[in-house]
């Protein structure tokens, strides 16, 4: 069914229903003209007749009473009645269309105003979603099936995003955020050429499920790649070393009271030693990036300086206090 909609979303134009109501109307009107002239009748019942006639209805008090009269009823008949059909057919159409469309989720094309376009329905995608839509952001997944298991609070664009026509519907550039998240490597490649070009200036992040591939992502120009399998490995090794670990993490992130936020750090945390910072920072003040690279201060104490942005992870009801910093990639790799 969702294919079907599709087709006569993209199919159905107005053009055309008006085109067929016109060619109706405009037989309808000879019909009844050359009826008056030959049955000697007055054109207003001659309009009667062949209005009965073209919607099917036909009462039978006004009929044809000669050779040419039922030629002409012939005419109107094979004429008016089918485009009258087809003109009512494709309004019924549209009407059903944008009511499927609307139960599927499904848009022509984005929001207006500020939004994350998500390309693809990697496994991740439905928690990714839910997640961003529960900040406020608005959320577009385009893909090509499966988007009538997402939340309602997503939007979806259905189609193939790995052809530069969908890319282009979904108007990369008026986003946010854009996050490449396909089960295919290649495709995940070729979406990330084909986004770069198109929203050169939109921050990009991709989930890969590889090392090599998020590699190869990163030399493509995305600025942020999430490999799930250095994650996963990485979050495995820490909770074998220290059981607590993975909870810890997991508690972090899915916790709905707290919220992880990249800001411009404030003027009072200017000139100062990460570990000085934090004892001000109204939440936890996990790091500092600087020209893309996040230090945590372990191994040193950065200074923060004006141009850095500061992680941080917060109570949802602190947020607001600081403004949020450029678009930047959180990290690479």
């Amino acid at each position: 069914m969702p294919t079907l909609v599709t087709i006569l979303l993209t199919r159905v134009k107005r053009s055309q229903v008006i085109t067929l109501l016109v060619a109706s109307v405009a037989c309808i009107v000879v019909g009844a003209i050359a009826f008056a002239a030959t049955q000697h009748v007055s054109v207003g019942i001659g309009l009667y007749w062949a209005i009965t006639t073209a919607t099917t209805v036909g009462y039978g008090d006004v009929t044809p009473h000669n050779t040419v009269g039922r030629v002409i009823a012939i005419l109107v008949m094979v004429t008016a009645i089918p485009l009258f059909g087809a003109a009512f057919a494709f309004l019924a159409a549209t009407l059903t269309a944008a009511r499927l469309a609307k139960l599927f989720h499904m848009r022509e094309g984005p929001p207006r105003g500020s939004f994350v376009a998500i390309y693809g329905m990697h496994d991740a995608v439905r928690k990714i979603a839910d997640e961003v839509a529960r900040t406020g952001e608005r959320v577009v997944v385009i893909a090509e099936s499966n988007l009538e298991s997402l939340p309602a609070t997503v939007e979806t664009i259905k189609g193939d995003p790995t052809l530069e026509s969908v890319l282009r519907r979904s108007e990369p550039e008026r986003a946010s955020r854009l996050l490449i998240a396909v089960e295919d490597e290649k495709d995940a490649l070729l979406i990330a050429v084909m986004l770069r070009h198109l929203a050169p200036t939109v921050p990009l992040i991709a989930v890969a499920n590889s090392a090599r591939i998020a590699t190869a992502l990163t030399d493509l120009g995305v600025e942020t790649t999430v490999s799930v399998e250095d994650l996963l490995g990485h979050t495995l090794a820490k909770s074998i070393e220290t059981p607590h670990a993975g909870d810890l993490l997991l508690e972090m992130v899915r916790s709905p009271e707290m919220v992880f936020r990249e800001f411009d750090p404030p003027a009072e945390l200017i000139g100062k030693t990460l570990s000085s910072a934090r004892s001000i920072e109204p939440g936890l003040l996990l790091g500092v990036v600087k020209e893309g690279q996040i230090h945590m201060g372990v191994s040193s104490d950065p200074i923060i300086e004006a141009g850095d942005a500061i992680l941080v992870l917060r109570r949802r009801e602190e947020l607001g206090r600081h403004k949020p910093a450029r678009d930047e990639p959180v990290h690479n790799g």
